[in-house]
């Protein structure tokens, strides 16, 4: 009635050989997500640093440069190239999001380096999402 299955099942068994199938570990899963999550956050500094240059936000998109390559194993992010898109306070409000994304996922790895990063960026985004807002 059934036909017999001719090919070697896609899902691992407990019982059978250990699957050849690529797996990561968490280390690698959370360095991953943190590079992305940096590598965000170093495209809306770049946006800002578009709309109002400052040393502080070029000194950060250099920062945040070095912990995505360090994370990416020496692969440079790509840069989009300076240009004013959107209001700089709601690009504000998304880089504090996205730093505090990026600060999680930095303390879930213990990652010192980044973890601080993370947190100088939303305290500066917070800071300047208050002024942009008070103004």
């Amino acid at each position: 009635m059934y036909e017999p299955i001719r090919t070697k099942s896609v899902h691992s068994t407990m019982a059978g050989p250990p699957s050849d199938f690529p797996h990561r570990t968490r280390e690698e899963e959370l360095d991953i997500q943190l590079a992305g999550h940096l590598a965000a956050l170093l495209a809306v500094t770049d946006e800002l640093r578009a709309l109002t240059p400052s040393t502080d936000l070029d000194a950060a998109a250099t920062r945040l440069a070095e912990q995505v390559t360090r994370l990416r194993g020496g692969r440079t992010p790509v840069r989009a190239p300076l240009t004013a898109g959107r209001e700089p306070a709601a690009l504000h409000e998304r880089a504090h999001a996205v730093a505090g994304r990026a600060l999680l996922v930095a303390a879930s790895r213990a990652d010192t380096a980044a973890a601080i990063l993370a947190a100088e960026r939303m305290d500066a985004h917070a800071a300047a999402t208050e002024l942009t807002t008070a103004g």
